[in-house]
């Protein structure tokens, strides 16, 4: 994508794409900070009922040594065990990426099969609302944070030889994918109740499972997103310094080896230290920056392509265009304006 943004946008474009990407990494990784420790903390101190977005400072955990100092001693531990990583280059992720993946689909598996079996042992809620509306703008900011799949699209279309179906492709991979978040969703709506209901999902399932299968979901975050941690910052890097960067001057050994890699761990750190709200943080990183990487960037490298063709060439003849022509490019940046103001709006209304 850095390299189409440097193709079809000016300066300014160039500029600003690089800083929504940035941003974007930025809330990615404070959702990473904050989970893997608020996890560690609700498994060490057996903090797992309940739908407490922070920990007391009050209700001791170890001892004298109270929720919150734990949850600050683990991301101490992160941050020291995972941030160095950000100085160096992170090479040969097969079999880390391979790892991750199993992990994930277990998870989501067990997650399901076990809010079936509740639901099946009679402990379906009746009392669960048809539509909250009230909660309509956060859940912008979280179906775009967790519908981002456009890194998976080069990984499906490279090995294809006959392209000739790639639209098929396209709206299968979609189609399942819209199918596994509704069945993820919907058993957890008639699974628990909404003031059980814990904002890191994976925890709920401590008191209606086995010993093995509690602590392998509640420390799931912990492994999966440990692994990723550190090639989401390696990524932030390289994309803050094509964001700084000016043609014909190099940076410093000690800005490009030092500043650059504080830069990209120390703000994530300093949001998981002062907020665990990760709904909060996943609503406010997918309704912004998120709207920005999923909409309007592929939107304005669509509409610039085009342009760049058509003066290259003298016409467009693409078979796999869209049938609405520069319709939907309007279409999609004006959802985006929507899914903006939705959120914000829902700020706005929630601190008065």
């Amino acid at each position: 994508m850095g390299q189409m943004a440097n193709l079809f946008f000016n300066k300014i474009g160039v500029r600003l794409f690089y800083f929504c990407i940035a941003l974007y990494l930025y809330g990615d990784l404070a959702i990473y900070a904050a989970a893997v420790p608020k996890s560690l903390t609700q498994v060490a101190c057996g903090s797992l009922s309940g739908n407490d977005t922070s920990f007391s400072d009050t209700k001791p955990c170890w001892s004298s040594v109270t929720e919150i100092n734990v949850y600050r001693i683990f991301l101490a531990i992160f941050t020291v065990t995972l941030g160095p990583f950000a100085f160096f280059n992170v090479q040969k992720t097969k079999y880390l990426q391979i790892f991750t993946t199993a992990m994930r689909w277990i998870a989501f598996i067990m997650m399901i099969v076990l809010a079936l079996v509740k639901i099946g042992k009679g402990n379906r809620q009746h009392d669960t609302p048809t539509a909250k509306f009230s909660g309509l703008p956060n859940l912008f900011g979280v179906c775009v944070y967790s519908y981002m799949c456009q890194h998976s699209i080069p990984s499906l279309i490279t090995p294809m030889k006959n392209k000739s179906r790639v639209t098929l492709l396209f709206a299968a991979d979609f189609a399942i994918v819209m199918v596994f978040y509704a069945l993820l969703s919907f058993t957890a709506i008639f699974a628990f109740r909404a003031e059980d209901l814990n904002d890191l999902y994976t925890l709920n399932f401590w008191d209606s499972s086995g010993k093995f299968v509690g602590y392998f979901l509640a420390l799931f975050p912990v492994f999966t997103l440990s692994t990723n941690f550190p090639i989401i910052s390696i990524t932030l890097r390289d994309n803050l310094k094509n964001l700084f960067h000016r043609e014909g001057r190099p940076y410093p050994w000690a800005v490009d080896k030092i500043v650059f890699p504080l830069a990209t761990i120390t703000l994530p750190i300093i949001v998981a230290f002062i907020t665990q709200n990760l709904e909060i943080l996943v609503g406010v990183t997918g309704s912004y920056a998120g709207t920005g990487v999923q909409y309007i960037i592929p939107a304005c490298l669509a509409y610039c392509g085009k342009k760049h063709v058509m003066e290259l060439t003298g016409c467009y003849d693409n078979k796999h265009r869209s049938p609405f022509g520069r319709l939907w490019i309007m279409l999609v940046i004006g959802w985006a304006f929507v899914c903006i103001a939705f959120v914000t709006a829902n700020h706005i209304i929630t601190r008065k």
